[in-house]
């Protein structure tokens, strides 16, 4: 059975400060993300020890454990990767020309994307959806409630309480603005474009 571990931040812990703190990307980091890391881990470990067994009594909800479990490691995974310290700017590119496209402009998308923030209870992304060849903003609650079949995820955003109230209190819109100032977008337009590739 694979072993899924917690890969260390792209960046320094007080990388992205003043917009997101140190102590923020501790916590958040080291101690919410590694717990998705284990309770995918244990989850897998409860359903190979079942199939072995052949008592499946708890199965569905080791199943289930794996999905949010799995969900929150690959959404924050990528959350990561979507900053950096040098980030801040807009789009350009193939990705650029598929959110005016697809939602008229950049301030249009922004605007949806931002909506989908302040409503969300857990996330909001950008996903290019192989379904229909075009770029869609998700609301996600939880991990996995939400989320649209055949839809790659390409911008994440995690609005969970405990990724920004230590800075921001109760003013997510404050968050969100400040996520804006570090969003790196080479690694957003590099994942569209292998997302597109992987289905023309």
């Amino acid at each position: 059975m694979s072993e899924y571990e917690l890969d260390p931040l792209p960046y320094e812990y007080d990388a992205l400060e003043p917009h997101i703190s140190e102590q923020v990307l501790t916590w958040h980091h080291d101690t919410h993300h590694q717990g998705y890391v284990n309770g995918w881990n244990s989850a897998e470990e409860t359903l190979e020890a079942n199939r072995e067994s052949g008592d499946v009594s708890s199965s569905a909800g080791a199943i289930r454990d794996v999905t949010h479990n799995s969900s929150g490691h690959i959404l924050h995974d990528l959350f990561w990767q979507n900053m950096s310290p040098e980030g801040g700017d807009e789009p350009s590119g193939a990705l650029a020309a598929a959110i005016q496209e697809d939602f008229g402009s950049y301030d249009a998308w922004k605007a949806e994307f931002e909506a989908a923030a302040k409503d969300a209870s857990g996330w909001a992304l950008l996903v290019y959806d192989s379904f229909s060849n075009q770029l869609r903003n998700v609301v996600v609650d939880g991990h996995d409630n939400g989320a649209i079949w055949g839809g790659h995820p390409i911008l994440a955003l995690d609005v969970w309480e405990h990724s920004y109230y230590h800075d921001y209190g109760p003013a997510r819109g404050d968050f969100i603005d400040a996520f804006f100032e570090v969003v790196d977008w080479e690694e957003p337009a590099d994942r569209y474009e292998h997302a597109v590739e992987l289905f023309e």
